[in-house]
């Protein structure tokens, strides 16, 4: 893999400086995984050869592990840095971040039928989703295979009248026909020095996208996948030494006909869990954070054009970025295709007078919004999943706006004298 070219600048009409990271066909991990190693020195990152390390702020690009068999990067450990993978859909490994490594360290094999999705901030205990073993239904082929390109499945249906529907209403369909297909599932975590498995979560709703907080290491976040209006979809638990099924705890409970909340991810300090909000699905727009030690709840309102696939926080939750969606997506967004940086603005009490039950009630507010980079050449069925550096002073993202999926960053610390991020 030529990497002598890496990285370049690439021209931005916004006063921010844009680099391209990487070669065609390689990719970043999803937004709210964990990508970099615990001193926020190295980005982990896909290539067609096998993992690859980013040096954050200069960006050389450097081998970790070249990888003959399949596999798929997973995350790295929070505690000791290592790079954890999977080969051939079977076994977990790891390998240390320092370049040059000829080989990794079997951890565990994967129960069969199970998905490897998150690792807690210890390392001590991977956590696992599956249909309960045996169970048959033709919807599961369906959700098996993903484009490689899009990292997307190919989300196909026709309305009534024999019309093809647009992707977005499409993949409502395909969602909507796994979610009513009542499947039992389970999630279970897998002790990563014993091997020993534990089932913690239990239903016939369809269990996704499990996430371990970045600090605790016995809060679990999981949803309940599907059509977002059809779910009440964020809930985590705390995990415990009982025999007991730990209580899940509902995050957002919704209150509105066709009211949607997800794509949610932890603050970096573990104690806000934030998400996309609409109120309905399409019309209002926030993103809406939950603190878990007080239950507080604050929103930030944006606009239709604002509206992103996945937001992301930095360290210190004083500003937000986006990575905007193209007009088929759920916010129709006329000139929505950008990359953005929002400065949250709460809503101030008047004269500093409070209600008495203030702390009780959701706290408003609103995004300020700055355009940072034009997506407008970006196919979107590729989701950028822009995510901010551990110092907060760039935000990385993948897209094919030159072609082929390759990985970018874009600064956005500004320079103090001239107040451009250059």
């Amino acid at each position: 893999m030529p990497t002598s070219q890496y990285p370049h600048s690439i021209p931005n009409v916004h006063p921010h400086q844009l680099l391209r990271l990487s070669p065609p066909n390689c990719s970043s991990l999803y937004f709210n995984y964990s990508a970099y190693s615990p001193d926020g020195q190295y980005l982990i990152i896909s290539t067609p050869e096998g993992i690859s390390r980013l040096k954050v702020g200069t960006w050389e690009l450097e081998s970790v592990l070249e990888i003959q068999e399949e596999w798929k990067l997973l995350f790295t450990g929070r505690k000791s840095g290592k790079v954890w993978y999977e080969i051939n859909k079977s076994e977990i490994w790891t390998v240390d971040i320092d370049s040059g490594s000829s080989s990794g360290t079997k951890i565990c094999d994967i129960p069969a039928g199970s998905e490897i999705q998150s690792l807690n901030a210890d390392e001590t205990l991977l956590a696992c989703v599956r249909v309960e073993p045996g169970y048959k239904h033709p919807t599961l082929d369906f959700f098996a295979n993903r484009d490689k390109k899009t990292d997307q499945f190919d989300y196909r249906a026709t309305w009534p009248d024999g019309t093809e529907m647009c992707y977005a209403d499409a993949k409502e369909v395909k969602l909507a026909e796994r979610l009513t297909a009542a499947i039992p599932m389970e999630i279970f975590t897998i002790d990563t020095t014993t091997g020993e498995q534990k089932v913690v979560v239990k239903s016939t709703d369809w269990l996704n996208h499990l996430m371990f907080s970045p600090t605790d290491p016995n809060v679990l976040m999981y949803c309940h996948e599907g059509p977002w209006h059809m779910v009440d979809r964020l809930w985590y638990i705390t995990l415990d030494d009982s025999t007991e099924l730990p209580t899940p705890v509902k995050v957002h409970e919704r209150k509105m006909n066709m009211e949607i909340a997800g794509h949610e991810w932890f603050s970096s300090d573990g104690q806000t869990i934030w998400y996309d909000l609409q109120l309905p699905r399409g019309q209002s727009f926030w993103v809406a954070g939950y603190h878990l030690p007080t239950k507080q709840r604050q929103w930030y309102n944006l606009s239709r054009n604002d509206w992103s696939v996945h937001f992301h926080s930095n360290p210190t939750n004083t500003q937000f970025c986006g990575d905007g969606g193209d007009d088929s997506m759920v916010a129709h967004a006329p000139d929505g295709k950008y990359l953005y940086l929002f400065t949250p603005k709460p809503t101030p009490d008047v004269a500093g007078l409070k209600a008495s039950n203030s702390d009780d009630l959701i706290k408003g507010g609103h995004f300020d919004m700055e355009k940072v980079v034009d997506l407008g050449e970006n196919d979107y069925r590729l989701e950028p999943n822009a995510n901010y550096t551990p110092d907060g002073k760039w935000v990385v993202f993948r897209s094919n706006m030159e072609g082929e999926m390759a990985v970018y960053a874009v600064k956005v610390e500004r320079d103090a004298q001239s107040g451009d991020a250059a």
